[in-house]
Formats: structure tokens, sequence, C-alpha cells
């Protein structure tokens, strides 16, 4: 469900933009954020630009390596969020490359950060939640002997 929803909003949003922003045009939203309509044609950041090859081998890998975590700590608490987030983002920005050849950013923030989109902001608090899930599992449980799991 969190898969769905992460898709259909970044979709959404996309859509907006493309709808309501020229290219190169800038609407300020808050102090120090604006919304912009860019297209990236490589992964995080711009990296590899124009390589869909190795975009499409990056996002693969990475989606394989998480579902098979997935599958084998499927039993944790909240593993299903950061994997839907995570799995959802990626989606979103799939689609986007099959149907323009690229993807759609649109937040803006100050001080020279990239533009960036609701999947990438979704894959990023994934990761995040991702980890703290993780470490969590790694604390020693209250009451339980050191050492013990």
């Amino acid at each position: 469900m969190v898969l769905v929803c992460v898709v259909a909003l970044d979709q959404l949003t996309k859509h907006i933009v493309e709808r309501s922003i020229v290219p190169g045009e800038e609407r300020k939203f808050m102090p120090g954020i604006s919304f912009v309509d860019t297209r990236n044609h490589g992964v995080a950041f711009g990296l590899f630009p124009g390589n869909h090859v190795i975009v499409t081998i990056l996002v693969s890998f990475a989606l394989l390596v998480l579902f098979a975590y997935f599958a084998l700590n499927a039993t944790r608490p909240l593993m299903w969020l950061p994997t839907g987030m995570i799995a959802g983002g990626a989606l979103g920005n799939v689609i986007d490359r099959v149907r323009h050849g690229s993807v759609t950013d649109f937040v803006k923030l100050p001080l020279g950060w990239p533009p960036f989109n609701l999947a990438d902001a979704s894959i990023t608090v994934g990761i995040v939640v991702l980890f703290v899930l993780i470490d969590r599992a790694r604390q020693p449980r209250p009451g339980s002997r050191p050492g013990a799991r």
C-alpha cells in the first residue's frame, strides 16, 4: 500500500508541475523553497546523465538487494514501511524515464542543492527509516542479557 501511495502522489505532483510551470520558470513556495520544472537525465543528483543502461542496472540492482533484505527480514516490525517508500520512489522515477526519457524534478532548495521530487524524498526518507530499523534491531532489548538476542 505504501508503494502505491508513493507512486500515485509522485506521479500526481509531477503531472501538476508539468502542466503549471514552464521549464526555466521558478515559483516561490515558502522562504527558501521554490518549485521549478527540470528534467534529470541521470540518477541521484544527475549522476550518469544520458546513460539509461547504467541507470537501469543501478536501479534494478538496488531494488533486488532491497527486496532480498525485506524477504529475509519481513517479520521485523515496520520493515514494510521503508521497503514500500524506497520501491515506490524508484518505481515513480522509472515511470518518468519510460514516459519521458528523464525524471521530472521540481522542488528547489537553497545553497545550490539539486532539484528533486517526491519519489526522491520518499527514497531518502525510506533509507533513513531502514537504517533506524536496522540499528534498533541490533540494540539489546531492556532486560535481556548482553550478547543474547
